[in-house]
């Protein structure tokens, strides 16, 4: 795992979510709080953690991520807690009623983007998605194909 932390907006990105963004039209992004033990927070901060197979769901009217693989801390030993437990993510009832209408009616699925620190707080960012077909795929690769010869053309 790379450790990536780049800083937008007074906020330091952990861990990305490419295939997120690849795989699914991400309509609404919402910013949740996740519950931790202390020794997750330690390795998150490190930068061990994966979202790429995570994902989000609805039950008993709160919202979870599961699959999220938060390496266990080196110096943690008995304090350590399973990697891929379920983690109970903070948003606001509006929220969760909004996100459960979107999902049964429409369509949608909830899918974590990304992994940051906010202010010391590691936070998730959360997206209600739609999936792509495989020609929308094609086409947002063909599309930044484009705009990547074009930029290289104007570089030269």
């Amino acid at each position: 795992m790379v450790m990536r932390m780049s800083k937008n907006n007074g906020r330091k990105i952990i861990a990305n979510n490419k295939k997120a963004r690849h795989e699914y039209f991400l309509e609404e992004i919402i910013e949740a709080g996740i519950v931790l033990k202390g020794t997750e927070v330690k390795s998150i901060r490190q930068g061990k953690v994966s979202v790429k197979e995570a994902f989000c769901h609805i039950e008993n009217g709160e919202l979870f991520i599961d699959n999220m693989h938060i390496s266990p801390y080196k110096e943690g030993n008995q304090f350590n807690v399973d990697p891929i437990r379920r983690r109970k993510l903070l948003v606001h009832k509006k929220q969760i009623h909004k996100l459960i209408g979107q999902t049964k009616e429409k369509g949608y699925t909830i899918v974590p983007v990304q992994i940051y620190l906010s202010k010391g707080k590691v936070k998730v960012e959360i997206a209600l998605a739609k999936g792509k077909k495989l020609y929308d795929k094609r086409e947002s690769i063909a599309k930044r194909d484009s705009e990547r010869r074009m930029r290289q053309a104007m570089d030269y």
